[in-house]
């Protein structure tokens, strides 16, 4: 049996996380959120919302329906720019990203 559409947002959020190099805290404050939330979204304790996926897609440059899709589909769909680097670790594109001409973000 495959994955609710719960379980494919959820995964499709991991998969977009990871495949940028984003930690959940910038997530979070993409959102408008707190990091407390977004973990709770990711851990089922609480859901996603409509207006959270279409915010969450809005964030990394994909439509709602291909967040929808699963994680797949949302990575697919991720743009090139939006991607870290190969071969880089993850926590290492978080720091590139926050630091950019020599200004903390």
């Amino acid at each position: 049996m495959g994955m609710n559409l719960e379980e494919r947002v959820r995964s499709a959020v991991a998969a977009l996380l990871y495949a940028t190099g984003e930690s959940q805290t910038e997530l979070a404050l993409a959102l408008g959120v707190s990091q407390a939330q977004v973990s709770r979204r990711q851990a089922g304790s609480a859901a996603w919302s409509l207006a959270d996926c279409d915010a969450v897609a809005a964030h990394y440059g994909i439509d709602a329906i291909d967040l929808l899709t699963g994680p797949t589909r949302a990575t697919e769909s991720l743009p090139t720019e939006r991607r870290r680097a190969p071969g880089r670790r993850a926590d290492t594109a978080r720091s590139a990203a926050t630091v950019q001409d020599g200004e903390t973000r």
